[in-house]
């Protein structure tokens, strides 16, 4: 049975950190940088041949910048024969963008979709997406996990949960 390795992308290092702890796991090791030119680069630390691999990254911040590393993360790790590759993505980039609204406008949140099942992730999972179709219509052959959120700002629940 594989283990369970817990990667954090650089969008929000403290989640990742309490989602380690609250599982009482520690987070991979994992270098990123940039080039001079601005090209992200993604080192992962330690071996995950045929582990059950976890990457938290957030799409919101440097949207682009968050999304790129994390298709590089999931190539990195899939390359390297992890046995599956779970995407942990908060807040799911361009879920906004879930339907054709004008002529010629693009479908984004299917392209992050399908970016995201080329890289070879394996599972999704999410929190409050804009619309049901990008979970059901835009990634068919990749199961979607969206959990809603209950109580916090929104529902006014309790703070500590």
């Amino acid at each position: 049975m594989p283990n369970i390795v817990l990667f954090s992308g650089s969008s929000h290092q403290d989640l990742s950190q309490k989602v380690a702890d609250r599982l009482g796991l520690e987070l991979g090791k994992v270098i990123t940088k940039k080039f001079s030119n601005q090209e992200t680069c993604v080192e992962i630390g330690e071996s995950v041949r045929g582990e059950d691999v976890y990457i938290v990254q957030s799409g919101c911040g440097e949207i682009n910048d968050n999304l790129m590393e994390l298709l590089i993360m999931i190539n990195a790790c899939k390359i390297a024969s992890s046995s599956r590759v779970t995407a942990v993505i908060p807040c799911f980039p361009y879920a906004r963008q879930d339907k054709k609204d004008k002529s010629r406008a693009p479908i984004s949140a299917k392209l992050v979709a399908n970016m995201l099942s080329v890289a070879g992730a394996d599972h999704i999972i999410t929190m409050d997406l804009h619309a049901s179709q990008i979970q059901v219509g835009s990634i068919q052959h990749i199961p979607v996990t969206a959990m809603q959120l209950q109580g916090g700002p929104r529902g006014g629940g309790n703070k500590n949960h």
